[in-house]
């Protein structure tokens, strides 16, 4: 059970509120969990996905690629609940085939054909896990996919964005509201133990 509690956004009259809950709509099919955990902290609210818009618009980076570093990033954090997330806009705000996306959540980058997105997603796994241990090599290779200075900063400041909504969901356990498919193709998942398969000790994330 979600650890705060779930605010109603349909409460808010504020106008910034509403547009960012029309969007995710459109995009995910519902307003999540996650963003009504948001909704505690509304000024935040408003200006933390104000920040992220800017990320998913306004750099090098296209739509589907950010969400599969989004995607990579929550799985490698073991957060389920964004890893669906991003999964959910991948598939039904983007239209990118669900076993594509499944494809990916198992086999990682191996299942990417496209050596830009596989050079993507590379650099922000390795920025996510060791940034410090980065080399002066790791940055050539999204330079030479047509990355330019801007690009990369975008990049860095994505995987810093997941991740900051990985620790928030991981911490107050948002109920999970998306479909299972996502959590037992990149957790293995089993809906009957409520845990990775053969655990018959954890409850729901």
């Amino acid at each position: 059970m979600t650890r705060v509690k779930l605010v109603d956004p349909a409460g808010s009259n504020d106008p910034a509120v509403q547009e960012i809950c029309a969007w995710v709509t459109e995009m995910e099919g519902a307003v999540p969990n996650h963003f009504r955990v948001e909704m505690n902290f509304p000024e935040f609210f408003k200006a933390k996905l104000g920040a992220t818009k800017v990320l998913w618009q306004c750099g090098e980076l296209s739509l589907p690629e950010i969400q599969h570093v989004g995607i990579a990033v929550s799985q490698a954090n073991d957060c389920m609940y964004c890893t669906s997330a991003f999964c959910t806009l991948l598939t039904y705000g983007l239209g990118v085939p669900e076993s594509d996306v499944t494809d990916f959540l198992a086999r990682g980058t191996g299942a990417l054909s496209d050596s830009r997105l596989r050079a993507i997603v590379d650099f922000a796994l390795k920025v996510n896990a060791n940034p410090a241990g980065l080399a002066d090599t790791d940055f050539a290779v999204p330079m030479e996919c047509g990355l330019t200075d801007k690009g990369i900063v975008q990049l860095i400041h994505l995987v810093s964005d997941f991740a900051s909504y990985n620790r928030l969901n991981l911490a107050v356990q948002t109920d999970y509201d998306y479909r299972d498919v996502f959590r037992i193709a990149g957790f293995g998942w089993d809906p009957a133990s409520g845990g990775p398969a053969g655990d018959n000790t954890r409850g729901a994330r």
